[in-house]
C-alpha cells in the first residue's frame, strides 16, 4: 500500500509521522522550562542515560543478533550517534539559551529543505514537482505560525550566534536522517537505538565533565527530575525510534516533512501548559503544513526506486 491510496490514511503507519514531532515539540517546551536548573550537557547526558536504561533490556537480544553489522560498519554507527544524538541534542540546548523561540522554530523548519538539498548534492536524489510544491507549502505554513501571520515580522528577525548554533543542530539532524537510510531494514531498530545511545554516551560524558568543571552544575528538584523522565522516554526513545521507522517506510525527504508538525504541536502544548491562546494564523499555518505533507507523500509510489521499496518493512 502507498500513501496515494485513500485507505492508507487510516493506516496506523501514519502514527510514525505524527508521534515523533509531538514528542519533540514537548522536548522544546520542557527543555526551555528547565534551562536555568539543568545546563545543556547535563540535560543531554542524563536524558540519554535514562533512555538507555529503559531500552537496553529490550535491545540486548537484538544487539547480539546484529552485532556483526555493527562490527562491519563502525563508522556508520558513529556518524548516526554523533549527528542524531550528540550533535542535534547538545547544539539545540546550547542554542536555545541564546536565541528566541521564534528563531529556533524558523530554523527547525529548515531541516526538510536541508535534507532535500543534501540528498540532491551528495546522493543524487531527485525531487519531483509535487514534492517541491508540498515542501514549499509546508514551509509557508510554518512561517505563518512563526510570524503570527505578519510577513513583516519575518523581515525583523535578527540572527545571533545562538541562531547559528541551532542551525548547526539542524544540519546535524539532516545528515542523520540521510545516513539512517543506509541501515538495512533487517537490522532491528530497537537494537540500533541502544547502540547509538551507547556510542553517544562515550562522547557526552567528557562534554558533561568539562561543563561541570567550569561551574555549570545541575540543580535537582522534583521539576527537573520529571523533566528528565519525560525527555528520557518520549523524545529520546519513542521519538527517535518511530522516526527511524518512518524514514524506512516513507523515505528520508517525505518523513522529514513531519518535522513541520513540531510548531503545530508546540502551539497546542503551549496553550495547554503555558496558558497561551490560539489564533487564526495558527489554523492557517496548520492547514498549509498538513496540505503540504499530503501533497509530498502522494508521490511516494512514483519517487521510490524498486530497490528501496524492497527494503521497506
Amino acid at each position: 500500500m502507498h500513501p496515494s491510496q485513500p485507505r492508507q490514511w487510516l493506516s496506523p503507519y501514519w502514527l510514525l509521522l505524527v508521534l515523533p514531532p509531538l514528542f519533540w515539540a514537548g522536548n522544546f517546551i520542557v527543555g526551555r522550562a528547565v534551562r536555568d536548573s539543568l545546563p545543556p550537557m547535563s540535560l543531554s547526558l542524563w536524558r540519554w542515560v535514562i533512555a538507555l536504561a529503559l531500552i537496553l533490556p529490550f535491545a540486548l537480544k537484538h544487539l547480539r543478533k546484529d552485532w556483526p553489522f555493527y562490527i562491519r560498519h563502525p563508522w556508520l554507527l558513529a556518524r548516526l550517534s554523533l549527528t542524531g544524538v550528540v550533535g542535534f541534542t547538545c547544539l539545540t540546548y546550547i542554542g536555545l539559551r541564546d536565541t528566541s523561540a521564534a528563531n529556533a522554530l524558523l530554523l527547525n523548519s529548515c531541516i526538510p529543505v536541508l535534507i532535500a538539498l543534501f540528498g540532491a548534492l551528495f546522493y543524487r536524489q531527485r525531487l519531483h514537482g509535487m514534492q517541491n510544491a508540498g515542501l514549499l507549502l509546508s514551509c509557508a505554513g510554518v512561517l505563518v505560525i512563526i510570524t503570527h501571520g505578519d510577513v513583516q515580522a519575518l523581515l525583523k528577525l535578527s540572527f545571533s550566534h545562538g541562531d547559528l548554533i541551532v542551525f548547526c543542530a539542524m544540519v546535524s539532524f539532516a545528515f542523520y536522517t540521510l545516513w539512517s537510510r543506509s541501515v538495512p531494514a533487517e537490522v532491528n531498530r530497537i537494537g540500533l537505538m541502544a547502540a547509538q545511545i551507547a556510542v553517544a554516551l562515550l562522547a557526552l560524558i567528557p562534554l558533561w565533565w568539562i561543563e561541570t568543571s567550569q561551574g555549570a552544575v545541575a540543580h535537582w528538584d522534583a521539576d527537573s527530575l520529571m523533566a528528565l523522565l519525560y525527555l528520557g522516554v518520549f523524545p529520546s526513545v519513542l521519538g527517535y525510534l518511530l522516526f527511524t521507522l518512518a524514514v524506512a517506510r516513507f523515505g528520508a525527504a517525505q518523513a522529514a516533512l513531519c518535522i513541520h508538525l513540531i510548531p503545530v504541536f508546540g502551539a497546542v502544548l503551549a496553550v495547554t501548559f503555558l496558558g497561551e491562546s490560539l489564533h487564526l494564523y495558527h489554523a492557517l499555518g496548520m492547514a498549509g503544513i498538513l496540505t503540504g505533507i499530503w501533497l509530498a507523500l502522494r508521490v511516494r509510489s512514483t519517487t521510490v526506486s524498486p530497490g528501496e521499496r524492497r527494503s521497506l518493512p
